[in-house]
C-alpha cells in the first residue's frame, strides 16, 4: 500500500483477535500507527443510510416541487411550462444526488457521509491522509461497477472481502481506504495506592505473559459460574504458587485460591501503575510500565482536546491552541514509538489507543486545503483539456474502436437494408420507417414539443454522462468493457446511419445530429481513453506495480472525465433546445456543429501556456509534508 505525499504504509495487516483487521501506516514522523479496516457489515449499513437520507433528499425536492406548483397559486405560469421545468429540474437533481451526495459529503467532511459519521467510519487516503475531491470522484463513479449486479453492490463486496485491505474496486482506483475509528476510551493506568509492603517495587513479581493470563482471568471471572470459576481459579494457583501471598498461612486461614488471585492481581496492577518493571524484562521492555504510569494521564487529555477538534474543526483551537495540538501530537508520536520498541511485537492496549489517538490526529494536521472555485475552474479550464492532450494515444484507440464499427455497420446496411434488423433496435427500425414521412412534410426527425425541451435537455444530459461513466469505470475489466460498449455503440449508430441512407432520408438525421454530435462523439472518445488509462495499468504497468499504476492512471482519468462531463452538459444543451428544431435547414445545423467544433479546439489547446507542475519526488513530498507540520509547530 503506497501513499502519497510522503508518508507510506507498511502494508502490513494485523488481526486483533478475530474480529477485526489493522493496517500499518508510516507518518513523516517516522512512526508507526494503525487503522483498523472497516469490515462488510458496517459498510453495508452505512450505504443503506446514506441510501435512505438520497431517497429522502428526492422526496423533499418532489414536495418542494409540488408547493411551489402553479396549482397553489392560480395563474402564477403555464402548468404546461411549470410541469416541463419541474420535470427537468427532478431528472437534474436525481442525478446530483445519486452521484453528487457521496462526493460532496467526502470532500467537505473529511471522508465522511452522514451514514458513515453514524457508524464512525472515515474514508482516507493510502497512508492516512485526508481524501480529496479527486480521489472522491474516482471512487464513486467506479460505483457503476461495484454496484453491480443491478445495485446489489455483489461486486464490490466481493472486493472488500477478498482484499487484503478491505477495498472494493473504487477504493483500489482511487488509493483510498475506509477504515473505522472505534470510540476512544481512557487509559486507566491502575489503582494509585501503597503496595502491600510499602515500600517502593522496581520489579513485578509476573512476567507480562503470567499476567497477561492472570488479568483475563480476572476480566472474566464474574461471567463464569461457580465451579467453573473455582477450577481455573484452583489451576491458575498452581501455576503461580512460587509468588503467591501468603501460600502457607493462607491456606491454613481458610482463604480461597480466588481470593489469594485476587490479591496477586491488585498487587501486580498496582506495581505496574507506579512504572515497576515487569520481571525478566531487560532493555527497552523495562520502560513499558514506566511510560504508561507516568504519560497515560497526558494521553487522556489529548483524547479530550482531540475530539473537541474533530467536531469543531482544528482551526478553533486557535493559533495557540493549534501549536499546542501539534507539539501534544508529537509528544505521542515519541511515545508510540517508544512503547513499540518496549512491546517487542506484543500486542498491548496501550499501542491500540496510541495509535487510534494519533490516527485522529494525523487526519487532522494532514488534511489537505478546501477546494474552491477557482480550483475547479482551474481543473475544468486548464489541467483536463491538457489532460486531454497528454492522453491522445488512448482517446485515439477509443475512437477507433467507435467510428470503425460504424463505417462498418454503415456500409453493411447500405448494402443489404435487411440487416439492420440483427443489431438495430426495433424502436430506431419503426422511426426510420416513420422518419419517410416526417421528411416528406418537413417536420424534423422527431416531434418537437417545444414546451418539453428542458425535460429533453435534463434527461439526455444524465443519460449520456452515466454512459461516459459506465466507458470509464469498465476500464477496470482490463480494457474489455470499456471496447465492447464502444464498438456496440458503434455498431448501433452506424445501423441507423446506413438505415436511413438506404431510405434515402439520410439529410433527417444528420440534422438532429448536427448541433450536438461533435460534442457528444469527443466526449465519449475521451470517456472510452480514460477507461483505457485503467486498462493500460493493468496490463502495462512498466515498471510500476499495477496498484501504484491504477491510482496515478486514475488521478488522470478522472480529468479526461472531468472534461467529457463539461462537453455532455453542453451538447446535451443542444441536443434538448436546438438539434429538434424542424424550421432551422441543414446547412444551419451544420453551422452549429461548426461552431461547436472551432470552440472545441479551442477548449482542448487551452492552458498550453502554463508550465506543467512537476510532480514532488517522494523526498520532496516528505519535507513539504514535515515543512508544513513544522510551520503550524
Amino acid at each position: 500500500m503506497t501513499a502519497p505525499s510522503g508518508s507510506r504504509s507498511a502494508d502490513r495487516l494485523r488481526s486483533r483477535g478475530s474480529l477485526s483487521q489493522t493496517i500499518e501506516v508510516e507518518t513523516p514522523e517516522l512512526v508507526l500507527f494503525s487503522y483498523t479496516i472497516a469490515g462488510v457489515g458496517s459498510r453495508a449499513l452505512a450505504a443503506l443510510i446514506d441510501a435512505l437520507l438520497c431517497i429522502a433528499l428526492i422526496v423533499t425536492i418532489v414536495f418542494g416541487i409540488g408547493v411551489l406548483s402553479p396549482r397553489s397559486s392560480a395563474g402564477a405560469a403555464s402548468p404546461g411550462v411549470f410541469e416541463a421545468w419541474a420535470t427537468a429540474i427532478f431528472i437534474f437533481a436525481v442525478f446530483c444526488v445519486f452521484w453528487g451526495y457521496y462526493v460532496l459529503f467526502e470532500g467537505l467532511a473529511d471522508g465522511q457521509t452522514p451514514g458513515k459519521r453514524l457508524l464512525r467510519l472515515r474514508v482516507v487516503r493510502d497512508g492516512g491522509y485526508s481524501v480529496t475531491f479527486a480521489a472522491s470522484a474516482i471512487r464513486n463513479v467506479m460505483r457503476i461497477v461495484d454496484m453491480q449486479p443491478a445495485f446489489c453492490y455483489a461486486v464490490g463486496m466481493l472486493s472488500v472481502i477478498f482484499s487484503r485491505s478491505g477495498k472494493r474496486l473504487g477504493d483500489i482506483v482511487a488509493g483510498t481506504i475506509v477504515v473505522r475509528e472505534g470510540l476512544i476510551r481512557q487509559i486507566a493506568p491502575g489503582p494509585s495506592a501503597a503496595p502491600v509492603e510499602n515500600v517502593p517495587i522496581l520489579e513485578t513479581m509476573l512476567t507480562e505473559e503470567q499476567y497477561s493470563v492472570l488479568e483475563r482471568f480476572m476480566e472474566r471471572r464474574a461471567t463464569l459460574d461457580q465451579p467453573r470459576r473455582t477450577a481455573l481459579a484452583t489451576q491458575l494457583a498452581e501455576r503461580l504458587t512460587a509468588v503467591l501471598p501468603g501460600d502457607e498461612t493462607g491456606r491454613a486461614s481458610g482463604s480461597t485460591d480466588l481470593a489469594r488471585l485476587v490479591r496477586l492481581y491488585e498487587r501486580e496492577r498496582g506495581a505496574r501503575a507506579r512504572g515497576a518493571a515487569a520481571r525478566q524484562q531487560r532493555g527497552a521492555a523495562r520502560e513499558r510500565n514506566v511510560i504508561v504510569a507516568t504519560r497515560s494521564p497526558r494521553w487522556n487529555a489529548f483524547a479530550a482536546r482531540l475530539a473537541e477538534a474533530q467536531r469543531v474543526g482544528l482551526p478553533s483551537l486557535g493559533e495557540t491552541g493549534v501549536r499546542e495540538f501539534v507539539a501534544e501530537y508529537r509528544d505521542l508520536a515519541s511515545d508510540l514509538a517508544r512503547l513499540q520498541t518496549a512491546a517487542q511485537g506484543r500486542e498491548a492496549p496501550e499501542l491500540f489507543y496510541l495509535s487510534r489517538l494519533l490516527a485522529g490526529a494525523h487526519n487532522l494536521l494532514y488534511r489537505g486545503r478546501g477546494v474552491g472555485f477557482a480550483d475547479i475552474v482551474r481543473v475544468i479550464a486548464i489541467e483536463a483539456p491538457r489532460e486531454v492532450r497528454r492522453s491522445w494515444r488512448p482517446i485515439m484507440l477509443a475512437a477507433a474502436l467507435l467510428f470503425g464499427p460504424l463505417v462498418i455497420a454503415y456500409t453493411a446496411v447500405v448494402q443489404q437494408p435487411s440487416v439492420a434488423a440483427t443489431f438495430v433496435p426495433p424502436a430506431m427500425l419503426d422511426r426510420a420507417e416513420e422518419g419517410v414521412r416526417r421528411a416528406r412534410e418537413q417536420t424534423g426527425y422527431i416531434p418537437d414539443p417545444q414546451i418539453f425541451r428542458p425535460t429533453m435537455a435534463s434527461q439526455v444530459i444524465a443519460n449520456n454522462i452515466q454512459v461516459t461513466f459506465g466507458v470509464f469505470a469498465l476500464g477496470i475489466t482490463a480494457g474489455i468493457g470499456s471496447a465492447l460498449l464502444l464498438v456496440l455503440n458503434g455498431v448501433s449508430f452506424g445501423g441507423v446511419l446506413g438505415l436511413y441512407k438506404s431510405k434515402g432520408i439520410l439529410a433527417l438525421i444528420i440534422a438532429f445530429v448536427a448541433p450536438h454530435g461533435v460534442l457528444e462523439l469527443t466526449a465519449v472518445c475521451i470517456a472510452g481513453g480514460a477507461g483505457f488509462l485503467l486498462a493500460a495499468a493493468l496490463l502495462i504497468p512498466g515498471r510500476r506495480t499495477r496498484r501504484r499504476a491504477l491510482i496515478e492512471n486514475g488521478s488522470r482519468s478522472i480529468r479526461l472525465i472531468a472534461a467529457a462531463t463539461v462537453l455532455l452538459l453542453v451538447a446535451g444543451s443542444l441536443e434538448g433546445f436546438v438539434s429538434p428544431i424542424p424550421s432551422w435547414p441543414l446547412r444551419a445545423k451544420l453551422a452549429v456543429s461548426a461552431v461547436t467544433a472551432v470552440l472545441l479546439m479551442l477548449y482542448l489547446s487551452s492552458g498550453r501556456t502554463a508550465r506543467p507542475r512537476r510532480a514532488p519526488t517522494p523526498n520532496e513530498a516528505r519535507s513539504e509534508t514535515r515543512g508544513d507540520l513544522l510551520a503550524l509547530g
